[in-house]
């Protein structure tokens, strides 16, 4: 049985990256409509144009997730035009790194809006038409910094803390009600997030020299397939690679396991510190 024929689902970043990938795996596997929600309208418009040229049924809608009112509008929208919400993927998000020391409130302020009050409302507002309905499915996109510490990047994990914490404590509440809530937590898939991302205190070209890898990082398309999957499944939390479910396991464990790997990864992104 196809487990996304015939059904609708809003996707949200899905111009991009993950959120992208996944809106064309929903085309592929013949949803009712794709929604392809994102702040990039160009973007979002060249994904649905060509999973409607692929034959699948998509549409794009510019939105900014960190608008409640705007997010509000298009989950009652969509349920009301199609008669139902199936799926509401909670994937747009922003990436920030550097010390906290070198961060005003104007930085935790912008990704809080986007990675985590985006994740809230989208979340309430899929979570009131559901409840209604009898049925659905929230999928919220945290991360690897959700499962474990991520110096350097300690506001984004902050926010990735919260979505899972969000999404594992909704979804004993919904149970009883027909309602599904899982939680992405990807750490090495292949996105543009680290070029998109804002820097503060350390140089871009530095930092991204510093983070990226010689490991093997998953595909965007291989990773939406595993989500899709992980879906189907109904799984609390769906992860990536190998190495995401070793650190994870490694820190639930023993937390102080993982002390010498975080504190070189401080004391390489400290070396490359711009002085204020």
């Amino acid at each position: 049985m196809n487990h996304f024929e015939n059904k609708v689902a809003v996707v949200t970043g899905g111009a991009s990256g993950i959120g992208r990938a996944l809106c064309e795996e929903l085309g592929q596997r013949e949803a009712a409509m794709v929604v392809v929600a994102d702040i990039n309208a160009e973007g979002a418009g060249q994904v649905a144009s060509a999973i409607n040229t692929a034959g699948g049924r998509a549409r794009a809608v510019h939105l900014d997730v960190s608008r409640a009112e705007d997010v509000q509008k298009l989950v009652e929208d969509t349920a009301s035009e199609h008669g139902r919400l199936d799926f509401m993927f909670n994937n747009a998000g922003i990436a920030l790194c550097g010390e906290v020391r070198d961060m005003d409130l104007e930085h935790w302020q912008r990704i809080l809006d986007v990675n985590l009050w985006g994740v809230i409302c989208g979340t309430t507002a899929a979570y009131r038409v559901m409840t209604q309905q009898g049925f659905g499915h929230i999928v919220n996109t945290a991360s690897l910094g959700g499962l474990i510490p991520e110096p350097m990047a300690t506001a984004y994990a902050t926010t990735k803390h919260a979505g899972l914490g969000l999404s594992t404590s909704l979804r004993a509440e919904a149970a009883e009600l027909g309602i599904k809530v899982s939680a992405v937590c990807p750490g090495f898939v292949q996105t543009k997030a680290l070029d998109s991302a804002t820097y503060v205190g350390v140089k871009r070209e530095d930092a991204i020299s510093e983070m990226s890898s010689s490991m093997k990082m998953m595909d965007a398309t291989d990773f939406a397939r595993v989500i899709l999957r992980g879906v189907e499944r109904n799984k609390a939390i769906i992860t990536d690679t190998a190495l995401t479910r070793l650190l994870w396991w490694l820190y639930r464990l023993n937390p102080a396991v993982l002390g010498p790997f975080l504190q070189k990864g401080v004391s390489d992104m400290r070396a490359l510190r711009i002085e204020p």
